[in-house]
């Protein structure tokens, strides 16, 4: 299994993604701050959650595929799948 970073063709727009969701949370933690609505908060915590399981599922879909091809390349084919269905079970929890 290779440790490179499969997803670098879209590192910018992952870390913009990443510092949209840093500024969201700091709008959450305002909001609790100033005792806001609870249903805009839980509609703004929705929203986050949607945004990091959207930056989660592009790079596990760069894993899977560089997986796959490092799997159809590899002697050790198995370990490269059971790696893939390891970060799938991780990452659906």
């Amino acid at each position: 299994m290779t440790n490179s970073t499969p997803y670098l063709e879209s590192k910018e727009d992952l870390i913009r993604r990443l510092k949209k969701i840093e500024g969201q949370v700091k709008g959450i933690q305002r909001m609790v701050d100033a005792d806001k609505y609870c249903v805009d908060v839980l509609i703004q915590v929705a929203a986050v959650r949607a945004a990091i399981n959207r930056v989660g599922t592009i790079i596990f879909e760069h894993h899977s595929r560089e997986c796959m091809r490092d799997a159809v390349e590899s002697s050790d084919q198995e370990a490269a799948i059971e790696e893939l269905v390891g970060v799938l079970s991780k990452f659906i929890k």
